[in-house]
């Protein structure tokens, strides 16, 4: 028998887990498999780790979460030990991050990088998943973890004539390593989203003429990020109990919380003051969740909505391309938030040029640029900031088959189902972090991914003490929480967002269906602990 579970080729050595993916999810997940005593390996398609911090990479990119808040908490003295030097972290230092986690817990020597896996199989009869991987063959294991993030593969952009671009095109998700020069270079950026919202700014700076294309423009507040102090530090640490419990507890894993049930519980100078401190701190989900009924009640968002207009309006000059560059039927928090810096006041800028492509569409793009309706575009360069198929991209992008072969792409073939966000019927012995269903991108990120890790490594330990082989969520179940989730969903403005990527609107063809969990992040961890306490129903064991 083949003891070797890295060689290459298939391998007739049986894993207890399979982990796909080695951004925070799988990092976390491989670690507590070995607290468990289970043999567990990772296939990570990039050659480190760090998932999509390690694939993004373009310039300005930061976590839209406080630092402090945006990392892992199982281990005291990780947290105390490491140190954060801004109050919004950069791409390189959380990149850096994830490699010292990486190196202290020796995680390397248990993950394959560069194995993109194509298709993962369920052997009914023997009860084993089967997993095909680029340049490394199959392995095989007793259960399949699919930490492949909710973010990570972008979206297709199906503009006419793409491939006949005579310049240098990049896309945001896959950066070159080695930096670019703008110096001096025609640049066009299509999308306006939280990627180029970040980007556009960085590259106004040195570029010639920048042409910025916009679809759906975001609500955006100036993160006032700085270097963080030794004061800082010690206040954060003195609180992190507190923290914590905060964020495993709230509404979307951030110390945000309401200040009054109704946005009209104040009268209008004493909201515009509550504003004004929110937007004057850089604190984003704070405005989202500024009131209890600031997701639910058209009127309280229609407060939010006029007053980022007005300061939409006090950073841009020119009336006009301020009038562009406010969303236009689109809720405050239906979708996040950006932070910028400096984002708006680069439209003020005499080298930028904003093009509003609902009113004069793309038409093609050529050898030597854009074509709009109502003439052409010269480009050097032409980057795309066009987003992601988000929450199902991943998973729908492998061949993973369930019992009797029957593939997840027919299953999902009108919207995803799950039980939780972290398993679905008919795939047994297959768990997704973050999955559809849970509250994944409504969220601070790090919080939900250590609840899912928890979970389903609470779960594996209960099989263990129970003989248990095999599990998958039953059928009823699943059905009862797709229709909480859609549910809760239509009681809030989410739905009424058309154009949200929360729904799939961004990828042409995709079904329309609300995806994440929105009920908050405290109510579903608690919905979560009470399943397991109860001996998980809803789920069939084997």
């Amino acid at each position: 028998m083949n003891r070797d579970p890295l060689a290459s080729g298939v391998t007739t050595d049986l894993l207890d887990v399979l982990i796909v993916g080695a951004g925070w999810s799988g990092m976390y997940m491989l670690h507590r498999c070995r607290e468990l005593g289970l043999r567990a390996r990772v296939l990570e398609a990039a050659p480190s780790v760090g998932g999509a911090w390690y694939w993004n990479r373009y310039p300005g990119l930061r976590c839209d979460v406080e630092s402090y808040e945006y990392s892992y908490s199982f281990d005291q003295s990780l947290q105390r030990e490491w140190v954060w030097s801004e109050r919004f972290p950069s791409q390189p230092e959380i990149l850096a991050y994830a490699n010292h986690v990486a190196d202290r817990y020796d995680l390397r020597r248990d993950i394959e990088f560069e194995a993109r896996v194509n298709a993962a199989c369920f052997r009914d009869d023997e009860c084993v998943w089967e997993v095909t991987a680029s340049r490394i063959g199959t392995r095989r294991a007793r259960f399949l973890v699919m930490a492949t993030g909710a973010l990570s593969i972008p979206k297709k952009t199906d503009i006419p004539g793409l491939d006949d671009f005579g310049g240098t095109l990049i896309h945001t998700a896959d950066w070159p390593s080695e930096p670019v020069d703008f110096t001096g270079k025609r640049v066009g950026v299509i999308g306006t989203g939280s990627t180029g919202v970040q980007v556009i700014p960085v590259i106004a700076e040195t570029a010639r003429q920048l042409h910025v294309f916009q679809r759906t423009p975001s609500y955006s507040v100036p993160a006032h990020n700085r270097p963080l102090t030794e004061e800082d530090r010690t206040r954060t640490l003195e609180r992190y109990d507190e923290i914590r419990h905060i964020q495993r507890t709230s509404a979307i894993g951030t110390l945000a919380k309401p200040v009054a049930k109704s946005a009209f519980d104040l009268d209008d100078a004493a909201r515009r003051e509550l504003y004004d401190a929110k937007y004057g701190k850089g604190l984003a989900f704070e405005l989202m969740v500024a009131f209890e009924d600031m997701l639910i009640n058209e009127e309280a968002n229609r407060t939010a909505q006029e007053y980022l207009a007005s300061r939409i309006r006090e950073r841009v000059k020119d009336p006009a391309v301020a009038d562009i560059l406010i969303p236009k039927e689109q809720f405050v928090g239906t979708r996040r938030i950006c932070l910028d810096t400096g984002y708006y006041e680069t439209y003020n800028r005499d080298n930028v040029t904003l093009k509003d492509v609902v009113r004069d569409p793309i038409r093609r793009i050529t050898r030597e640029g854009v074509e709009l309706a109502s003439g052409h575009i010269d480009l050097d360069t032409l980057v795309l900031a066009t987003g992601f198929d988000a929450m199902t991209g991943a998973l729908l992008a492998m061949d993973i088959r369930g019992t009797g072969g029957v593939r997840l792409r027919e299953r999902w073939s009108q919207g995803p189902r799950s039980l939780l966000g972290l398993a679905i019927h008919g795939f047994p012995n297959l768990f997704t972090i973050t999955g559809p269903g849970s509250p994944a991108v409504f969220s601070n990120m790090f919080v939900s991914i250590e609840q899912h890790v928890e979970w389903i490594a609470d779960c594996l330990a209960f099989m263990q003490q129970h003989g248990h082989s095999r599990i998958e969520a039953g059928e009823a179940a699943q059905e009862a929480w797709v229709g909480h989730v859609s549910e809760v969903a239509n009681a809030t403005l989410f739905p009424r967002d058309k154009h949200s990527w929360y729904l799939g609107a961004n990828v042409p063809g995709k079904p329309r269906v609300f995806m994440p969990y929105v009920a908050g992040v405290g109510v579903y961890r608690e919905y979560c602990t009470n399943v397991a306490k109860q001996g998980y129903p809803g789920f069939e064991f084997a």
